[in-house]
């Protein structure tokens, strides 16, 4: 067991490190860069940049070495916990995504609660009660939130509440609250506002977890350990609970690997939909305007809580499936 630890963490090192080359580089792809991109923005607003101040810019920034360059630097600087300065922000990475990475944690973690208290009692159910009014209901359900994208959901749900009630769903805060210092009366308009974007968020994997859920436990429960455990005369209840539901749990367990960035990035679209002051929407106008530290560093954080996510997601298989002990046994 020592061993396996031992090699997923060398590997997730190997994985982290190959991430942070891949981010950076594929980020100085596009044509240009971040000074470019201040000229056209400048320009539209009839403003002219002399090529005496784009040069000041470009040595401010370090944009006038090579990428391979202003690569070892960026990662001496996150060795120092430094990630840089945001050229579109002026202001430390660090500072611009603070806020905005902890309400997109807590966004994402209430929408990963309502998803695996929805779709896990749901999806047993439904395989225990194959072909049922119920099963044919939220097979309905779960066919309509996976043919339904977020961002449409979000404007459909924002149309209805201004529509029908007068009221703005958009947004985590009140007016009154989204430049207040943290308080109990703010958390408390946080806790109001989460569900809605929760619910939105939460949808789409609430629906495929229900499905996938449904099928693991209909292929468990026909295996001819049940047949025998319910042969000797074991109550239903704990024949299903026993052993299939837990077999059948590995999905709800291999969520997390894109789980923990999803945390990071969030849904852009029903960010920008919903007006959520997210990592969604900073990373997306990072890579408009080739911000290469801020969104080099979002891109990086994605790619760490994959390799996190995944490597608890093996840890909690290896508790939940005693298949997967017996194989890391031998």
């Amino acid at each position: 067991m020592l061993a396996y630890l031992a090699q997923r963490f060398l590997l997730a090192i190997l994985t982290v490190w190959a991430v942070s080359v891949l981010s950076f580089f594929i980020i100085q792809l596009p044509a240009g860069d971040y000074v470019d991109a201040y000229i056209a923005l400048q320009r539209e607003t009839g403003t002219l940049v002399s090529t005496q101040e784009a040069e000041n810019l470009r040595l401010q920034y370090g944009l006038d070495q090579p990428v391979y360059v202003q690569y070892a630097k960026w990662v001496a600087l996150i060795l120092q916990g430094n990630f840089g300065m945001s050229m579109e922000w002026r202001r430390p990475v660090l500072e611009v995504i603070g806020d905005r990475l902890a309400l997109t944690i807590v966004v994402s973690v209430v929408a990963l609660l309502f998803t695996w208290a929805v779709a896990l009692p749901i999806g047993i159910y439904s395989a225990v009660r194959q072909y049922s009014i119920g099963d044919y209901l939220f097979t309905f359900v779960g066919f309509f939130g996976l043919a339904t994208p977020s961002f449409l959901l979000a404007l459909v749900i924002l149309y209805l509440a201004f529509s029908l009630f007068g009221a703005n769903v958009g947004g985590l805060f009140s007016s009154e609250f989204k430049l207040a210092p943290w308080s109990m009366a703010k958390v408390w308009d946080l806790a109001k506002h989460l569900p809605v974007p929760a619910l939105i968020l939460a949808l789409s994997a609430t629906a495929q977890l229900i499905r996938v859920m449904r099928a693991n436990l209909l292929d468990e429960v026909r295996k001819p350990y049940v047949v025998t455990a319910r042969a000797r005369g074991l109550p239903e209840r704990r024949v299903i609970l026993k052993y299939p539901v837990r077999v059948a749990l590995n999905p709800f367990a291999s969520t997390l690997g894109y789980l923990f960035p999803h945390i990071v990035s969030g849904s852009i679209i029903v960010s920008v939909v919903l007006s959520l002051p997210t990592m969604g929407p900073v990373l997306l106008r990072s890579l408009q305007s080739q911000d290469m530290f801020l969104a080099g560093t979002i891109v990086l954080l994605i790619g760490v809580m994959t390799v996190i996510g995944t490597f608890i997601s093996d840890m909690v298989l290896l508790l939940i499936d005693p298949r997967i002990r017996l194989e890391g046994g031998r």
